[in-house]
């Protein structure tokens, strides 16, 4: 499968090929568009949000194997409060079960230190 920059948008799903690459976009409900803030000129989906949103947008994201097939690196960047936060937010119990084996495994990470 080729990779491509994956967007969420509250419009219609679209995919565009580019010569630089696939541009895809997702469709999420307008109430689960939040965790963004304001970076310089730009706005930057923060680390936290971005992870859930691939969770949200994956079935079955909240088996253990998909998180091992993540192979998730530098798990001490992620502020676990806010992923936990948003994952509440979201009321979704397959996004709290996925915020909770995350947090896990950074615990399991700093064990093996």
């Amino acid at each position: 499968m080729a990779h491509g920059v994956t967007s969420v948008t509250t419009k219609r799903p679209h995919r565009w090929q580019t010569p630089l690459g696939s541009f895809i976009f997702h469709h999420i409900k307008p109430t689960w568009l939040h965790g963004y803030r304001r970076l310089e000129v730009s706005i930057c989906l923060c680390r936290e949000k971005a992870l859930l949103d691939l969770a949200y947008l994956h079935p079955r994201a909240d088996d253990p194997a998909f998180l091992q097939e993540l192979r998730l690196q530098n798990l001490e960047r992620l502020d676990l409060a806010q992923l936990r936060a948003l994952a509440d937010r979201s009321a979704k119990p397959k996004l709290r079960r996925f915020a909770e084996r995350v947090a896990k495994l950074e615990m399991e990470t700093y064990e093996l230190l």
